[in-house]
């Protein structure tokens, strides 16, 4: 369903008048134009690097423009800092997410509200509005024990509770369940019916189709063109995007017979984290040739799961984690990529690159010794470039060469960096945690013919994502993490969205019994 139209010929909450914003490497805006009603949700749309997220920024008063005018409610305004904008009655959901990590989650949220608010109260309050609205959170758990998906959901509350009559969201369901989805769908149209205005970023076309009243087209940061997302289909608005229709991956059957490359033989790990989940007794077979892909509800294990692969996390015993025939429970994440484990992370900034350093710096901090950046104990910086040349050139990422800082590149180019970097160094076994979030519709299918391509040349590629539409795309085999636990893993083609729906609340053959809520929630997500 649609969100109800915005009351017509009521005069614009918004209005951008030729807004440019030029780096010195870069137009990332071109004397864009956008108006928007009270009530209106209105899309904006374009691949990586279209000047979406800037747009947005010089809204937020994070970023101020280089030429242009912005209008706010009929009245000329420069906003020129967030707590400005948040006065105006702007708010924010980030992409990359704006939240101090060693602070909690109450506390994070205090600081985007006016005055010295109670922490407690804070807390009753971040609950209630995290039950009414679908989306869970621990509000006296520190944010860098969340997982973006936690963190998400951190966002969007703190954004609520601002009560915004303009409310901009940036790539919101990027990380989320499909059933959170749909409750924060009910909550954006009950915003949109009480007058708030969205705008909405997002490269799901089918959600922009299902959401938006009206949409944007950004084209190498120009305004190329308008749409009503109703009236279109995704194949529409992509060629409106990217000017050509979507590539479709080709997927054809799995080798059988593949050589083991990652078995998890009974890996159980306590949580360091007092409100992180323990893994109990995960059984998992990967073999080269292979795609298996992890599906569940953020915040299930799926973070400790990767830290006890990837090495970030040392267990035990050496034997719960094997990789490439050699027990590797013990081993450093230095020592487990030596074996052949590439990796990546759910998080690109932070953990999957350094925002300061260049492109071609980022490259030698995980390929130094498998594309051979090491030479007699020194860096080869020539090889380095050379590398990262390589992997912009292939994965088409829009930068400024090897030499830009990762944080200069838009959410989507960054991402592709990272997963071209992670295959070119022709891993046994490849990781890999939401490899297309917030990337747009080309360079996600891209992306996903590029994991395809890496198994069909004998790699074993495990894949954890929330996006149960892209598992089903790529992926041979499927299972679920549920508190803690892994259900069985079944080839796609004998499963069903609606099958894996049910058991991302714990509901598969012979799981433990779940609370009555639980199986509730089950049932909403299958439906």
């Amino acid at each position: 369903m649609n969100a109800p139209s915005p009351t017509p010929g009521a005069p614009p909450r918004l209005r951008l008048e030729g807004i440019s914003k030029v780096y010195p490497a870069v137009v990332a805006n071109d004397a864009v134009d956008l108006v928007v009603a009270p009530g209106e949700i209105h899309a904006v749309l374009g691949e990586n690097g279209a000047g979406k997220s800037t747009l947005m920024k010089i809204i937020y008063g994070v970023t101020r423009p280089s030429a242009g005018t912005l209008y706010w409610e009929g009245e000329r305004v420069e906003v020129t800092s967030p707590a400005q904008a948040r006065a105006l009655g702007i708010g924010m959901v980030f992409q990359h997410f704006s939240l101090f990590e060693t602070l909690t989650v109450a506390e994070n949220v205090a600081l985007a509200l006016p005055g010295k608010p109670a922490l407690d109260e804070l807390a009753q309050r971040i609950e209630a509005v995290s039950q009414r609205y679908g989306l869970p959170v621990a509000p006296r758990r520190h944010v860098h024990a969340l997982s973006v998906g936690e963190r998400q959901r951190v966002e969007i509350i703190r954004c609520l509770l601002q009560n915004p009559r303009l409310l901009i969201m940036d790539e919101p369901t990027s990380v989320l369940t499909p059933q959170a989805v749909r409750k924060l769908f009910d909550t954006l149209r009950q915003l949109s019916a009480e007058g708030c205005s969205i705008l909405y970023i997002s490269h799901k076309l089918d959600e922009i189709q299902e959401l938006c009243h009206t949409a944007t087209v950004l084209r190498g940061g120009r305004v190329s063109g308008h749409c009503r997302p109703a009236e279109e289909t995704p194949q529409s608005m992509a060629r409106l995007m990217i000017g050509k229709d979507l590539p479709v991956c080709e997927h054809g059957p799995a080798a059988s017979g593949g050589e083991l490359r990652l078995r998890l033989a009974g890996l159980s790990h306590a949580s360091e984290d007092p409100f992180g989940t323990d893994l109990k007794d995960i059984h998992l077979d990967v073999h080269a040739g292979e795609i298996v892909g992890i599906a569940g509800v953020s915040g299930n294990g799926q973070q400790e799961l990767l830290q006890a692969i990837s090495g970030e996390e040392i267990i035990a015993e050496k034997f719960p984690v094997q990789i490439c025939g050699v027990q590797a429970g013990r081993l450093s994440a230095a020592q487990r990529r030596r074996i052949g484990l590439c990796f990546v992370p759910e998080d690109r900034l932070g953990r999957g690159a350094v925002p300061s350093m260049s492109l071609a710096d980022n490259a030698v901090l995980t390929a130094a010794r498998s594309a051979g950046l090491v030479r007699g104990g020194f860096l080869a910086f020539a090889r380095a470039r050379h590398f990262a040349a390589e992997c912009i050139e292939r994965f088409n990422v829009r930068c400024g060469g090897p030499q830009a800082a990762a944080k200069s590149l838009s959410g989507g180019n960054l991402q592709k960096f990272i997963v071209g970097r992670e295959v070119l160094q022709t891993p046994q076994l490849l990781v890999c945690a939401q490899p297309t979030w917030g990337v747009d519709v080309g360079a996600a299918a891209f992306i996903r013919q590029a994991i395809i391509d890496l198994r069909n040349r004998g790699c074993a590629v495990l894949v954890v994502s929330e996006e149960l539409d892209e598992l089903f795309e790529i992926c041979d085999r499927i299972a679920v993490i549920a508190k803690g636990r892994l259900s069985p893993v079944r080839p796609v083609a004998e499963t069903s969205v609606e099958d894996i729906g049910v058991w991302m609340s714990g509901l598969w053959p012979g799981a433990e019994p779940v609370p009555a809520d639980a199986e509730a929630e089950a049932v909403d997500a299958a439906a």
